[in-house]
């Protein structure tokens, strides 16, 4: 009885490992699928060109803000769609968030 129980403990805990060590490599698929470093890059670019505009006066502090806003909900808005398709993003789905980039760009320093 006591052997039983220890054998399943062994396997339960082995089955633990495996679906974490699963989990572990999903997630790291996840953060370097190309389309989504493509949107999260342009975004980063973005927001170092506001603050940059902000800091040199091109941008008021109102403008910044509105700015980052825009670009906060893009980065919610991807990490929505990659949630809704195991981590990834379609061709479709980068080129919505590439037009709203677009739009938010072309905001920054006018």
């Amino acid at each position: 009885m006591n052997t039983r129980k220890i054998l399943i403990g062994v396997m339960s805990l082995a089955l633990a490992a495996g679906a974490a060590a699963t989990a572990s490599a999903q997630s790291t698929w996840d953060q370097t699928h190309p389309r989504r470093d493509e949107v999260n890059q342009r975004l980063q670019n973005q927001n170092h060109r506001i603050a940059t505009e902000r800091r040199e006066g091109e941008l008021t502090g109102r403008q910044a803000h509105r700015l980052h806003t825009a670009d906060r909900r893009l980065r919610m808005h991807e990490r929505h769609f990659a949630a809704r398709h195991n981590g990834h993003i379609s061709r479709a789905m980068q080129a919505r968030l590439s037009h709203r980039e677009n739009q938010v760009s072309r905001n920054i320093g006018q």
